[in-house]
């Protein structure tokens, strides 16, 4: 490849050479990159910037690293594969902060994963005020996450399991022996159960509501485990005659009461079937002796400035900010009383410690979160700010952070602070990679890599490496069209006003920051909802309008589409749904469904991926079994389902790939030696259609498999619409756990997209151009503008202005984050929000529209 005039010419450690990088799409990639620079890695959705940004440059320095450990060490880490390059010299240590959904236990929260919990834990021993004669606390005490500090009766959770009598007994008119206790077990044990409450006097023939309620008591709740005595073969009458005389019985019975049945199976179960059973008579509730707060009760009475240490981790954080400047200041004092000069000290150092740490949280965007935030309610760009301000206090220099795009979730006004950051960085020494599509963060690099000119196959080479001014010239990159003015750039046009007559209104809207809020929503437009990161867009739009309409409107309501799929998960760390108050009117008839089309996963197996979620998988199926070989040998469409016995691989299961257990290295995923990784057994890889099995077909990039069934309908509108939303580079067979949250989100709209548009139907989407280029942005927005051309409502949730720019109708939300946001600051259409007042939106969307406007009206 050829580099741009003025690269620079010094060998190590000034520049970073790749050589011969392959991994996933790229071709054999040649590039030289500066070291102690911002260095952009642009190109469309799938091009490969992640895989030259992680898969090789990441992966190459975690490997380097991993072979300077002890090997026994080795296998306590997550470790990547070795990338597949010929050498790449000149790579300091690197630091990867990607783009994941929150995840972690109960336990992982902003505060612990900041590490700041641990200042305000040292502030509140040190400095607190104690009750009169209670001893001192140490910093331990007063963490949920410990022996010393937990709540005893919750061990630090702040929800206990509880089975309500109500899920144990759903019908109180049946007996016993008829199954009223429908959590205990079938079969022989439920008998054996039966039979020991015969010996213990029970009637089981009586309806259990006329069972007396010192009894009911006892069997439900009992945590002793009595030995009875059992006669098989008996009827009750003799059963209580044999007790009564003390006859030899058939055998002893272990009894054990309903509720510690259903706790102990869902704690000792090996068998998976059994707990989930298990599950369905328990639910997640507030643990009655700490109320949630986790903590034990010499922790909780033990305050600063009047707050205990759960009051203050629920502040937002610029709050707690403010509070520790306060203490900083000459002249505090502590509640009114003079300290001892050493805790005076210790205070104003402790003060300052914890404003120095929460400042870059609060330069990042992050002011409006609070420090027992749960890590697993985060978006993906939250949890790396999160994660790159930590980096930013560990103060290190001459290392590499490799970021993915670090803009997401954020507004223009907050992304200006993210640059300032990611300039102290480089200043400090380091070398700054980062994936992005954000034209504005593009614009600050120092370096640009342009990866394309397509995605996937279309991909994988370098179109261009050098400074901005550079791109320009270069023909092939479809970034640079978005970049500078050229004549083949995308010339975009604002939107006709559209009839705005009917609306769905809200009125009285509460929910998280949200109080009393009123607002209305045009129908057959594309709406537009903007404001600061935390302001309550995603309350608004995903929480709070579905929740009322399905509410007010449910008799008159069609089909509702929900798109969370159940993760599995502990009910014991799933946050307790908040409700939404309010009321939404509107005329029904224009609100036939409501689509709703989050980040949320699609599915949380490799069992679950792209073909299947979309329904492709069936199609495909189906014309597999409709070739002559598979009809000679009887095959349906079953047979090409890697989920069943008759066509998967019997080694593998049909996943693909075997556990290796290693001694001294982490537990590793292979190929399956049977099916090489082809997930099926060899007959059923035998039936080709036009020259290519099954497996063939799953790893086929959706581009690759337009043209393979270009002369299939029932095929081509699946792939169309994952094509029109940026996926043309996914893989038919991509596991579901792979894809992002933003690619994700355009599967499902996909799925959608296919269907025959009726009209009136609402769709609701969150940042839908969340890792798209701006030219698959483009495309996206056009499919929308036809969704509401057919009759629909859009309405979004967005931080592109370009974007935005292009809506029918803008609701800015603010003007601040957390507490300082919850309001409408503006609403109209775009060239009216754009001239708002006291809208941080406003600048920004003002320079889109002016460019919007250039072109003519649309």
């Amino acid at each position: 490849m050829g580099f741009a005039e003025g690269q620079l010419t010094a060998g190590p450690p000034d520049r970073v050479i790749v050589r011969g990088a392959r991994e996933h799409n790229l071709r054999g990639v040649d590039v030289d990159i500066p070291r102690d620079a911002l260095v952009a890695f642009t190109g469309v959705s799938g091009s490969g910037k992640s895989s030259l940004a992680f898969g090789t440059l990441y992966a190459e320095a975690q490997r380097r690293y991993f072979e300077s450990v002890a090997p026994y060490a080795r296998r306590l880490m997550n470790q990547v594969s070795p990338p597949d390059v010929d050498s790449v010299e000149g790579l300091p240590p690197a630091v990867a902060l990607p783009q994941q959904r929150g995840g972690g236990s109960a336990r992982s929260t902003v505060g612990s994963t900041s590490t700041i919990a641990n200042v305000v834990r040292m502030l509140f021993s040190r400095v607190g005020v104690y009750p009169e004669g209670a001893p001192m606390l140490l910093a331990e005490d007063f963490s949920a996450n410990t022996v010393q500090g937990a709540c005893p009766n919750c061990h630090g959770l702040g929800r206990v399991y509880e089975v309500p009598e109500s899920l144990m007994i759903p019908d109180a008119s049946l007996s016993i022996r008829d199954g009223a206790i429908a959590a205990w077990p079938t079969a022989w044990h439920g008998k054996q159960l039966r039979d020991s409450l015969v010996s213990l006097g029970y009637d089981i023939d009586i309806p259990w509501r006329d069972v007396p309620s010192e009894r009911r008591s006892w069997l439900l709740s009992t945590t002793e485990k009595p030995q009875v005595p059992v006669f098989t073969g008996r009827s009750p009458a003799q059963v209580r005659a044999a007790v009564a005389a003390g006859d030899e019985p058939s055998y002893m019975s272990t009894f054990v009461g309903v509720k510690r049945y259903v706790l102990d199976t869902f704690a000792n179960s090996k068998s998976e079937r059994m707990r989930e059973k298990a599950a369905a008579f328990m639910e997640s509730v507030q643990c009655p002796s700490c109320r949630g707060t986790r903590l034990k009760p010499e922790a909780l009475a033990v305050t600063f400035e009047g707050l205990d240490i759960t009051q203050l981790a629920a502040m937002p954080l610029r709050e707690l900010a403010v509070l520790m400047e306060r203490v900083l200041e000459p002249g505090w004092v502590r509640e009114g009383e003079a300290l001892a000069p050493e805790q005076d000290l210790a205070a104003r150092r402790l003060a300052g410690e914890l404003c120095a740490r929460l400042a870059p949280l609060s330069d990042l965007g992050l002011g409006y979160l609070s420090l027992d935030r749960q890590t697993g309610t985060l978006s993906g760009g939250e949890l790396q700010r999160l994660r790159l301000a930590n980096q930013l206090l560990a103060g290190l220099f001459g290392v590499v952070f490799v970021l993915d795009e670090p803009s997401a979730g954020l507004h223009p006004a907050d992304t200006e602070a993210l640059l300032r950051i990611l300039r102290g960085l480089r200043d400090r020494g380091n070398t700054v990679f980062y994936v992005e599509h954000s034209l504005d963060v593009i614009r600050e690099a120092d370096w640009i890599v342009d990866i394309g000119p397509g995605a996937g196959a279309s991909g994988g080479h370098i179109v261009y490496s050098g400074a901005l001014e550079g791109v320009r010239s270069a023909e092939e990159s479809v970034t640079r069209r978005y970049l500078f003015d050229c004549e083949d750039s995308p010339k975009p046009k604002l939107r006709e006003a559209r009839p705005r007559e009917q609306q769905v209104a809200l009125e009285g809207v509460v929910r998280n920051n949200i109080r009393g809020l009123s607002v209305a929503f045009p129908l057959g437009c594309l709406t537009a909802v903007t404001g600061v990161s935390g302001s309550g867009k995603t309350t608004l739009v995903n929480q709070a309008l579905p929740d009322l309409l399905r509410a007010s409107l449910a008799s008159e309501l069609g089909e509702a589409v929900a798109d969370e799929e159940p993760d599995g998960a502990d009910p014991m760390v799933a946050v307790a749904a908040e409700t939404t108050r309010g009321r939404a009117i509107g005329p029904a008839e224009r609100l036939t469904r409501i689509v709703q089309v989050s980040q949320a996963p699609i599915g949380r197996t490799s069992r679950s991926n792209v073909a299947t979620y979309t329904g492709l998988f069936d199609r495909i199926r189906s014309l597999f079994a409709a070739t002559d070989e598979a009809k000679r040998r009887r095959y349906s469409a079953s047979r090409f389902s890697f989920n069943l016995p008759s066509g998967r691989c019997p080694t593998c299961k049909g996943e693909g790939t075997m556990e290796v257990e290693l001694l001294f290295l982490p537990t590793v995923q292979a190929p399956c030696s049977t099916c090489g990784g082809k997930r099926y057994n060899a007959e059923t890889l035998e039936i080709e259609y036009e020259g290519s099995s099954i497996a063939d077909v799953l790893a086929m990039s959706v581009t690759e498999a337009r043209e393979k069934f270009a002369g299939r309908a029932e095929v081509l509108q699946h792939l169309d619409a994952l094509t029109d939303v940026g996926l043309g580079y996914v893989s038919l067979g991509q596991p579901a756990p792979e894809l992002s949250g933003g690619e994700a989100q355009r599967v499902k709209l996909a799925a959608e997209l296919r269907r025959a548009q009726q009209g009136d139907t609402l769709y609701l989407l969150d940042e839908p151009t969340s890792g798209l280029h701006p030219a698959d942005s483009d495309r996206l927005l056009g499919h929308l503008h036809d969704l509401v051309d057919l009759g629909n409502t859009v309405i979004l949730v967005e931080h592109d202005m370009r974007v935005v720019a292009g809506a029918d109708w803008v609701i800015d939300m603010g003007p601040g984050a957390g507490d300082e946001g919850g309001e409408v600051v503006a609403q109209g259409t775009p060239q009216e929000v754009a001239a708002a007042d006291g809208s941080a939106t406003a600048p920004y969307l003002k320079l889109a529209v002016e460019r919007l406007a250039a072109s003519g009206k649309r």
